[in-house]
């Protein structure tokens, strides 16, 4: 292990790794899907992580998606101090509507440049190319001590720009199709052969929620992917990592009784209401990858019209069947912790079996095969928390997602 001092991260403190501090966040791991398979004999490290080490669970941050939560995991901050509060955005100033992935979006150094600063090693493997840059910011390549490659791009990836030549070559797979549990295993496969060989000081693997969009947790399937992560689990354990097992949000069926996606479409209520495009809804779930949820989450922002009444807007959008939540920008920034200037006049959540969409017109929901499952709201908000060491965690009484670098760090420094 390198020998580095205790590391400054946006106010935090992160102790000295003794070995390999690992965070893994499990995309779309509601802990139901957990406790499913452990029941059926199918995750027997992960069990024995829960009974000798430390077992809790945490929420994420809201919106509950991908992005933001990646991101607070690597900053081990809320959107409010990094920036990140989507997988999408307005820009009044632009009159644009673009992906957050960015860099120039993100307002606050990754735990990992910080770590990289100090002197060590550190290897980043994700499943979707999108979240790549972001996570990998303030990493330089030309010295051997950075790796930040996804699994969606491995075929192209190079020494220069991500730490690591042909990846998929590297590592002997194939490049995964992004639609597939394989993208997953990739990332599970890149971080056992990095650790065995490269020998990280702090190493973040992050996967895609392909599985668990679309399949329950009682469903074979799902039971096979976490079959298959438990068998990579045991190998990072073997040698000897601290590791925390987390997720950045959970997932939730959001269909009818006949299969068809439970939606409450706000654009058409406030075009109705306001005039036709007189406001306008955005919906941060939105990705290159809709094919998982026709872009269909239970969080949206909306910006309103010139002298729109938004007390009135908020009491009758509030009145709608299904809405959990709807929060003027203040207090949603109270509230949920969201950098005030990239989240409209209102935020809106809706509850756990029903999501938030612009026009029914515009979405593409014809590559949905399955009963829709999502997330994005309170009701994805609970993930697991799963450390194979014992730490003190004292009363801690609202354990964060984001907290993982930290107790990562604090059980590899035992």
């Amino acid at each position: 292990m390198t020998t580095i001092s205790p590391v400054e991260a946006n106010g935090r403190i992160y102790p000295t790794p003794k070995v390999c501090a690992i965070a893994i966040c499990l995309d779309g791991c509601e802990p139901e899907y957990l406790d499913k398979a452990i029941a059926d004999g199918l995750m027997p490290t992960l069990k024995r992580m829960r009974e000798t080490g430390t077992d809790r669970l945490a929420h994420s941050v809201i919106p509950s998606f991908t992005n933001p939560n990646n991101l607070s995991i690597a900053t081990g901050r809320p959107p409010i101090v990094h920036g990140i509060c989507g997988n999408f955005l307005y820009e009044p100033e632009t009159g644009e509507e673009v992906m957050m992935n960015d860099v120039r979006f993100l307002r606050a150094p990754t735990v990992f440049s910080k770590f990289y600063e100090a002197g060590a090693k550190v290897a980043i493997v994700t499943a979707k190319d999108k979240l790549r840059a972001l996570l990998g910011a303030g990493l330089s390549f030309d010295d051997d001590r950075a790796k930040c490659f996804s699994a969606e791009k491995s075929d192209t990836s190079t020494a220069a720009e991500h730490g690591q030549d042909e990846a998929s070559k590297w590592l002997g797979m194939v490049q995964p199709e992004v639609y597939s549990a394989d993208l997953s295993e990739f990332v599970f496969a890149a971080g056992v052969k990095l650790l065995a060989e490269w020998q990280p000081d702090v190493m973040y693997l992050t996967t895609t929620d392909y599985v668990q969009h679309k399949y329950a947790p009682d469903d074979a399937d799902a039971k096979s992917f976490y079959e298959m992560f438990d068998k990579y689990l045991a190998q990072l354990d073997e040698m000897g990592a601290a590791i925390v097992v987390t997720a950045d949000h959970g997932m939730k069926p959001k269909h009818l009784a006949d299969g068809s996606p439970a939606v409450i479409y706000v654009q058409d209520v406030l075009d109705e209401w306001l005039g036709e495009a007189a406001a306008r809804v955005i919906l941060p779930i939105t990705d290159p990858y809709v094919v998982h949820h026709g872009a269909l989450g239970s969080f949206a922002t909306a910006y309103l019209p010139d002298g729109a009444d938004r007390n009135d807007v908020v009491a009758r959008l509030q009145a709608i069947p299904g809405m959990t939540h709807v929060l003027t920008r203040e207090r949603a920034v109270e509230d949920f912790e969201l950098p005030a200037d990239r989240i409209g006049d209102i935020v809106m959540v809706s509850g756990e079996n029903i999501c938030i969409g612009t026009s029914e017109h515009r979405h593409d929901l014809a590559a949905l095969n399955e009963p829709l499952r999502s997330h994005g709201g309170l009701t994805e908000q609970v993930v697991p928390f799963i450390v194979n060491r014992v730490i003190d965690l004292g009363s801690k009484p609202d354990l964060r997602n984001f907290d993982a670098f930290f107790y990562a760090t604090t059980a590899a420094a035992l």
